[in-house]
Order: structure tokens, then C-alpha cells, then sequence
């Protein structure tokens, strides 16, 4: 009997200490945890909500908003419903979230560049630029690219021509410019582009394993412009053109046709990019640093050039040091477009969560939806970039 008992305390203390059934239960307290937090959570809000005579649930997405939004990528009228509205608000987050996104990495990437020049003036403004927009809080910048500069622009009958060529007119108002209307045929050009990208694609895979099994050097590069440019331009014109152009033209106090971007928009893109992008060139300038000095001396000593260099050896082998800190302000920008509200640009949070509110109430419900949208959206870029990183990343034998 003492025996067993022995073996059983052994047996007891075995599954204790082991490691991995430790990491099992505090996993699932944890859950349960959190679990019973959630579910006190429901209960005691629903009860409370029921207590006042507050409705709950998403019904109300069904119902007519009954308020008009300044401006749309899609269609709206005051008669959608709030649904329709919450379309309109990440649509419009989306669009502007996106376009910075580009922008800010391109112009991060020059600056970072520039800040490793061997002449001093570029690197000097180079560091002056990621000094100043980078220690200026981002609000201020949107106040000040709104209020200072948009806001003071001409009005429509005394419209900058940007570009010289009268199809681009910033004033006051926004920025007008001509508007596609494709016809009936236009999808056979757009089907065309993608197949054309696919086919560069595949095309520099291609030429890739060719280069390393022969050692010859395909022209990707001449052939890839010829491919992009020339199927789609083929198809465009054996299907009759079909596109046409809106071109803004004015008339009385203001332009019609063609389409704009209001101020709010110019100065949030601005604000957005200018200030992110101070940030992506401190983390280029840090990657490209982080590539052994010896990488760059023994590409000089095979006598490629500079740009070469830089293109081919340094940028590459920078990229893994690079891709964590992009993905953190990438994702950044798209948080960071709420601050549109200070401005009244419909984003999500301004017409949704905000103007939805004070109309229709259901706070709970909207500020669930906002913070899953936010989520959603930094879950997939984090994956998509993850997923980049792990393919450069290096293999250890």
C-alpha cells in the first residue's frame, strides 16, 4: 500500500515538473481567464444597456443614416443606410491609408539613401528633413498643411494650373483633374495589363535560373518594358479606344466634370507622408549601415560602379534588417489616418464613429467595428510582410 502510494506521488510529481504540461495549464488558465473577463464583461454591459432602455446589436446597420458625407470614393446618399456608411468610411481610410503607404516608402527610401551621400549638402538636408518632420508631432502637421496652405489657395476662377497643360487645377476647394469613363471593352485592356505583369514575372524567374545555369544575362529589363506597355496598348486599340477622358472645366463659381480631392485629403496625404517617411529613412539608414563595409570594397574591387553597388549587393542584403521596422510604420500610417477627424475628412472614425454616434448612438457596437477594422487591416500587412521577411531571410545550413 505504501508502495503505491510511493509510485502515485512520483507519478503526480512527474506530470507536475514536466515543462510542457506546465506551459498546458497555465494556457488554458490563462483562456479561462480571459474567457470569464469577457463573458462578466457581456452580461454586466447587456444588463446595464437593457437597465436604461438602450437597444443593442447591429441592427441599426440597416436602418437609413439620414446625414450626407463631404466626400466618397463610392457611391452615398443621405437615404443609405449606416452600412453604407461604414463602406464609405474604410473606403475612403483605405484609399488615403494605401497612397501614403507608397508614397512614404519611395520617399523614405530616397531620404535614408541620401543621408549616406558623400556630399555634404544633400546628406546635411537629408538629416535636417528627418530632424525636423520627425520631432514635429503628426497633428500639428496636419493642422498646419490644412490651415496654413489649402486653406489659403485661390478660389476656383483664380485656380493654380498645376503642370502648365489646364486638365490639373488646385485651389481652395481641392485638387481637379480629369476622371477615366471607361466603355464597354475597357476590361479586355485591364485584363490584358495583368497579364502582362504576370508575365514579367514569370519572365524574370526565368531569366534568373537561366543567368545562374549559363551565366548569360537575358534583357529583362528593355523586354519587360516592351511587355507592360505594348499588350496592354495592343489590346486598347483593337478594341476602338475604349476610354475617354472627363476634363474639368469652369463654369460660374466653380469646375464641373472630371473629379477632385478635397483639402482634408491633400493634407492628411501630405502630413502622413512627410512625417512617415523621416522614420523609414532613419531605418534605411540604419540597414544599409548594418551590411559589412567589406561587402561594398569587395564590389569595388570587381569594379562595379556605385549605384550598382548599392542596387544589387548593399540594398539587398539591408532589406532583412529594413523589413521589421517598415512593417511597424506601415501599419502605423493606417492607425495614424484617424487623425483626420481633427480636419473633418470622412475617414472611418470621422463619419462612423463619430457622426454614427451622436445620430444613432450604439456606441458599443461602433467602436467594436471600428477597432476590428483597424485590427484586421494590421494583422494582414504584419502577415504579408512577415511572410516576405521569412523568403529573404537567411538559411542556416
Amino acid at each position: 500500500m505504501e508502495r503505491e502510494s510511493r509510485d502515485s506521488r512520483s507519478t503526480f510529481s512527474k506530470i507536475v515538473n514536466d515543462e510542457r504540461n506546465r506551459s498546458i495549464f497555465y494556457q488554458i488558465l490563462v483562456f479561462g481567464i480571459i474567457g470569464w473577463v469577457g463573458w462578466y464583461l457581456f452580461t454586466n454591459t447587456t444588463a446595464n444597456l437593457e437597465a436604461r432602455g438602450m437597444a443593442s446589436g447591429f441592427d441599426f446597420l440597416g436602418t437609413s443614416a439620414g446625414f450626407d458625407i463631404a466626400w466618397s470614393i463610392i457611391p452615398y446618399a443621405p437615404t443609405d443606410n449606416f452600412g453604407r456608411v461604414y463602406l464609405v468610411g474604410v473606403t475612403n481610410t483605405l484609399m488615403v491609408s494605401l497612397l501614403a503607404i507608397v508614397l512614404t516608402t519611395i520617399l523614405g527610401f530616397i531620404i535614408g539613401v541620401l543621408r549616406l551621400s558623400h556630399n555634404w549638402l544633400i546628406s546635411t538636408i537629408a538629416a535636417w528633413y528627418v530632424e525636423i518632420f520627425r520631432n514635429t508631432p503628426l497633428l500639428l502637421q496636419i493642422l498646419f498643411w490644412y490651415t496654413a496652405v489649402f486653406s489659403v489657395l485661390p478660389r476656383p476662377k483664380q485656380s493654380i494650373d498645376v503642370g502648365a497643360m489646364g486638365i490639373f487645377q488646385l485651389n481652395n476647394r481641392g485638387l481637379y483633374f480629369p476622371e477615366p469613363q471607361p466603355g464597354d471593352l475597357f476590361w479586355l485592356t485591364m485584363l490584358a495589363i495583368l497579364v502582362a505583369i504576370a508575365t514579367v514575372y514569370f519572365l524574370a524567374i526565368w531569366a534568373k535560373r537561366r543567368q545562374l545555369a549559363t551565366g548569360e544575362r537575358f534583357p529583362v529589363f528593355w523586354t519587360s518594358l516592351v511587355i507592360l506597355f505594348g499588350l496592354p496598348i495592343v489590346v486598347f486599340l483593337a478594341t476602338g479606344s475604349p476610354l475617354t477622358w472627363s476634363i474639368p472645366e469652369l463654369k460660374g463659381f466653380n469646375f464641373q466634370g472630371g473629379t477632385s480631392l478635397p483639402p482634408a485629403f491633400l493634407a492628411l496625404f501630405l502630413a502622413l507622408v512627410i512625417y512617415h517617411a523621416s522614420y523609414i529613412a532613419e531605418n534605411v539608414r540604419a540597414g544599409i549601415l548594418s551590411v559589412s563595409h567589406g561587402q561594398t570594397e569587395a564590389s569595388s574591387s570587381l569594379g562595379l560602379k556605385p549605384g550598382w553597388t548599392l542596387r544589387l549587393i548593399i540594398i539587398p542584403q539591408a532589406m532583412r534588417a529594413i523589413m521589421p521596422p517598415l512593417i511597424s510604420t506601415w501599419m502605423t500610417v493606417v492607425k495614424n489616418s484617424s487623425l483626420a477627424v481633427a480636419i473633418g475628412f470622412p475617414d472611418l472614425v470621422s463619419v462612423f464613429m463619430q457622426t454614427s454616434i451622436n445620430i444613432g448612438g450604439h456606441a458599443i457596437e461602433i467602436v467594436f467595428m471600428v477597432m476590428v477594422f483597424y485590427s484586421v487591416v494590421s494583422l494582414t500587412i504584419s502577415a504579408a510582410m512577415n511572410y516576405y521577411n521569412e523568403r529573404v531571410q537567411l538559411k542556416e545550413r
